[in-house]
């Protein structure tokens, strides 16, 4: 295995991609393809995002992918009514051939992605062909399978990478010359990201791209939880069956990096002034009464000489690191690789939360994974909790412990730009 942790694949399959009939919006019929977009499900901001996303559009993505009920079961059950109306009235049809799809986003700052969207055979952890670098909450994975049994759809593409043998991979240039030809949609989101869509359905070219992914493996980017739903919904059905593989953006990241960013924490009932005075004598608290973007610049600072956290919630900020090397002894797991014990996620986890704190992070009733920074601060003020902020741990470090086998703690990174959901769905029962 090659430095980037998810190189071609020798003792094992390789990344197998599946052409499938994708569900697409009818422009006719909706306001704009950029109305009925979505960030994915666990990227939406709720209530405030959810509220903004469903205002935006009656056939907004989110209606599916985050429904809104009483009870869960009644959730899922009114997504799947919602999905089999939209394909009853035709705002949802299927593409006429079975295809692969080149996906691009662009922003205003020069970032270009391009990948392949397909359904990927679930392959089995044993095998290496989909690395996870993080840990799973059960509750999202069953809340997920059940949402995926009841509308028998993969709803979003979960995101993986690959890193092709060189710049001019045969991958590489298919979608090269497919991004020349005009795409089957283009939309600009309010995000500032413009995205566009390509089906390839010739069979030399699918072909070309099947061959060349089966000598590779990949990382799981983004979508860590749906991953583990395809593996559950994969054990729940006979052989062969549509439930064999799932939807799944694939990009090269040695021809297009990504972006890694941190996922903060929201802690649900607990004052900032308590959580700074539990620190005393474990950590050095510093107050910062400046900005975030110079809050942020301190963090950063911080965190180049170990780890480092930036609390947030009461008006102000306060830098927190210098942690007490005996108790990082005593909290932190001694049994995994020096990269993953000196992690901020780990420290986060392992030392303040479980020892210092005491909050359980399984339960959304204490605590709240957020991307963005500043709505984390907002709601933390709003709410009366606190915010942790984090600095995102860089991309080597992750494909490092990937290729090793050893896991991050649960939403250490975030990996983007993520693909828009509602661009292209894949309905499993057609």
């Amino acid at each position: 295995m090659n430095t980037a942790g998810h190189s071609a694949a020798t003792a094992h399959r390789g990344l197998e991609l599946t052409p499938f009939r994708g569900l697409r919006y009818d422009p006719d019929r909706v306001g704009s393809l950029a109305a009925v977009t979505s960030p994915p499900y666990d990227v939406v901001v709720r209530p405030d995002g959810l509220h903004h996303l469903e205002s935006s559009d009656p056939y907004n993505i989110v209606r599916l992918i985050l429904p809104q009920a009483a009870t869960p079961s009644a959730r899922n059950e009114q997504a799947a009514v919602t999905l089999r109306r939209w394909l009853s009235e035709g705002v949802l049809t299927t593409d006429p051939e079975p295809g692969l799809y080149v996906y691009e986003q662009r922003d205003g700052d020069g970032m270009l992605q391009r990948g392949i969207i397909g359904a990927l055979r679930v392959s089995d952890p044993d095998e290496q062909v989909v690395l996870p670098h993080e840990d799973v909450m059960p509750h999202v994975v069953a809340d997920r399978a059940d949402l995926m049994r009841a509308t028998s759809a993969n709803l979003e593409p979960l995101l993986l990478t690959y890193r092709g043998d060189d710049s001019a991979t045969a991958t590489a240039n298919l979608i090269e010359r497919t991004a020349d030809r005009p795409p089957l949609l283009a939309t600009t989101t309010e995000d500032g990201f413009s995205h566009r869509l390509w089906s390839v359905t010739a069979p030399a070219d699918v072909a070309t791209i099947q061959t060349d992914l089966a000598r590779h493996q990949a990382l799981i980017a983004d979508g860590h939880h749906r991953w583990a739903t395809y593996r559950r919904l994969r054990t729940e059905h006979p052989s062969p069956s549509p439930w064999d593989h799932g939807l799944v953006l694939l990009v090269d990241t040695a021809r297009y990096p990504l972006r890694v960013r941190a996922i903060h924490r929201l802690l649900h009932g607990l004052p900032v002034d308590a959580a700074v005075a539990a620190l005393d004598g474990r950590f050095r608290v510093r107050r910062l009464d400046v900005p975030l973007p110079e809050a942020l610049e301190a963090l950063a600072d911080a965190a180049c000489a170990g780890n480092a956290f930036l609390l947030a919630g009461d008006g102000s900020f306060h830098l927190v690191d210098h942690p007490d090397p005996d108790l990082l002894a005593r909290t932190v797991p001694a049994d995994r690789p020096a990269a993953w014990r000196t992690l901020d996620a780990t420290v986060l986890h392992a030392t303040l939360l479980d020892h210092v704190w005491r909050i359980p992070e399984d339960s959304p009733a204490h605590i709240a994974y957020i991307h963005d920074t500043a709505a984390t601060v907002a709601k933390a003020e709003r709410d009366g909790g606190t915010a942790v902020l984090m600095h995102p741990v860089r991309e080597e470090v992750v494909r490092d412990l990937a290729r090793q086998g050893v896991t991050m703690p649960r939403k250490s990174t975030s990996f983007g730009p993520k693909p828009a959901s509602g661009l292209v769905l894949r309905a499993l029962d057609l």
